[in-house]
């Protein structure tokens, strides 16, 4: 049977219903690939990794937080001693933000929220700094290790949980009267022994307070005050007076020659105790010669002898003394 070469009505709205589909496929594969810059110009900068730490090739690349490109790999480099280098990533970044990514521009590996995906995030140069070139490293500054801050909050917890139970044992020792705070929560003797210290307080307060009282006059008073401040005072012309270089105590405290005068002193008594310690003079002789002590002692003796026989006998002493006076 022989195909009608005519197109039916039916066939062209299926046409027109896929040409339209085709047209809207079209339109937001575009508007997809310009939201994130599928079509726009790139060029590669490089930055060096211990590790990867959640990165993966098409991942993310923010410049000052905006969409600027995607990680195209991640390669690992050949082992040497500098393991801050460990992994190179080459970043693809739109052509458009060359100008704002220069040699002072940092990268950070930062989290998308707290638990979101690992991006890149370049900062923004100044213009003192030359832009990064196709090729160019860029310096990575250390992230946050989140599984760190975890593990400390972890032991904060921890903490928590243990000053929690803490405060539970107080408490139950608080309520079951235990203690000097549980004493003052339970016993009402020592509540009514404590209200009535109040009290007392508050009665010698008020006593205190009492504008004929010691105390109040003290407080209201301002005579106290006055004769303080009369006393300070003459303290300090006191003390002027003493500082006066003319005065006794000025010329003992500035004035150096009763100094020396004490000094002479000093060193003519040593001379003397010298001196007498070697035995010379007199008091040398009394004190080192017992020869002269002796004699002393006897003449005290025979004195003391004489006038016992003086009390006894007046007569015997004084006949002679009267006829030695009147017989001339």
């Amino acid at each position: 049977m022989k195909r009608s070469s005519f197109i039916t009505w039916e066939q062209l709205k299926v046409g027109a219903v896929i040409v339209a589909a085709l047209v809207v496929l079209a339109f937001a594969v575009y508007k997809l690939g310009q939201s994130a810059n599928l079509f726009s110009r790139r060029y590669t900068l490089y930055a060096y990794l211990a590790d990867a730490n959640g990165l993966a090739a098409g991942g993310t690349v923010l410049v000052a937080g905006q969409f600027a490109g995607t990680i195209k790999s991640i390669d690992f480099l050949p082992v040497d001693n500098d393991t801050t280098r460990n992994l190179r990533v080459a970043m693809a970044v739109d052509r458009s933000l060359e100008t704002q990514i220069r040699t002072d521009s940092k990268a950070r590996v930062r989290t998308l929220g707290l638990l979101g995906d690992k991006v890149i995030d370049i900062s923004i140069g100044t213009p003192r700094y030359s832009p990064l070139r196709p090729g160019d490293t860029i310096t990575v500054l250390p992230s946050l290790d989140y599984e760190a801050v975890l593990s400390q909050a972890a032991g904060a917890v921890n903490d928590m949980v243990g000053l929690t139970h803490d405060l539970r044992d107080i408490t139950s020792g608080i309520v079951e009267g235990k203690g000097t705070v549980g004493q003052l929560m339970t016993n009402r003797a020592l509540y009514d022994q404590f209200v009535g210290t109040i009290g007392r307080a508050n009665a010698m307060l008020t006593r205190f307070e009492n504008p004929n009282g010691t105390v109040g006059r003290m407080l209201d008073d301002p005579t106290l005050y006055n004769r303080f401040v009369t006393v300070v005072t003459s303290a300090d012309s006191l003390v002027r007076a003493l500082n006066d270089k003319n005065g006794t105590i000025g010329k003992l405290l500035r004035d150096d020659t009763l100094y020396t005068h004490l000094v002479g002193m000093a060193t003519a008594g040593d001379s003397i105790m010298k001196a007498i310690s070697s035995g010379q003079g007199l008091a040398g002789r009394l004190l080192n010669d017992t020869t002269l002590y002796d004699r002393l002692n006897k003449l005290t003796t025979d004195l003391n002898a004489i006038l016992e026989d003086v009390r006894r006998d007046p007569h015997r002493y004084t006949r002679g003394l009267i006829c030695l006076i009147f017989c001339k």
